[in-house]
């Protein structure tokens, strides 16, 4: 079955992808939507700039599509881009975890277009979201924080075998899901099994405002994976 993956380069979008293509799915297309909004209830916004070169380093193309990032009304905008793609795709891959509120406005989309919606994640046990993440060679990078506990201090930090077992108590102490879905953090993937070669932030810098942070990635490249990468 071909399908088309909504993708922003976060840890959800991109294992969602991987399992969709463990189980068989051939992903013809990524889609990201740029939201001129960074508090967009639907799309993910830090370093969404970077998907090119995600895109790149997957072999797979992208679409992109920008969006005011106006509740409810960028909707629209993602029903266009799927639109555009509808007659060579049978399904959309989308990373959602525990949010109605994006699966069921994706489902409605998808239902208009005759398109199968596909959740990977959907429903998993958020104890093992970070084990299945580590246990699959994803790396995984702090790119925003919005909630008590996480300080500046875990920006542009890679969550490994190393310092999870801290985050996740950090997470618990304050009451944060695991897996951000309030919110609470957000991430980018610099290396993956379905990566031809990683991404490496040459640039980057940690920005502060109030009681949140974003992580801003100013330079990044490819680079040819080493011997023992996945």
């Amino acid at each position: 079955m071909k399908a088309v993956a909504l993708f922003s380069g976060g840890k959800d979008s991109t294992y969602a992808l991987y399992r969709a293509v463990q189980g068989g799915f051939e992903v013809k297309y990524l889609l990201s939507v740029f939201s001129k909004n960074p508090d967009s209830y639907m799309f993910h916004h830090p370093n969404i700039k970077v998907v090119h070169l995600l895109s790149e380093a997957m072999e797979i193309p992208l679409i992109t599509k920008l969006t005011e990032g106006v509740k409810e009304e960028e909707l629209k905008d993602l029903e266009e881009a799927l639109r555009s793609v509808r007659r060579e795709v049978d399904a959309v891959v989308v990373g959602a975890l525990e949010s109605n509120y994006q699966r069921e406005r994706v489902q409605a989309i998808c239902d208009s277009l005759g398109l199968r919606m596909v959740a990977p994640l959907w429903g998993s046990d958020r104890s093992m979201i970070w084990k299945n993440l580590i246990d699959n060679g994803f790396r995984v990078m702090i790119t925003k924080v919005a909630a008590g506990g996480l300080d500046q201090s875990w920006l542009g930090k890679i969550i490994d075998e190393d310092n999870v077992k801290e985050f996740l108590s950090v997470c618990e102490q304050h009451g944060i899901h695991p897996g951000g879905e309030g919110g609470e953090f957000e991430t980018l993937v610099t290396d993956c099994p379905l990566y031809k070669k990683k991404l490496e932030v040459l640039e980057g810098k940690p920005v502060w405002e109030g009681d949140s942070g974003v992580y801003v990635i100013r330079s990044a490249v490819l680079i040819e994976k080493k011997e023992g990468d996945l």
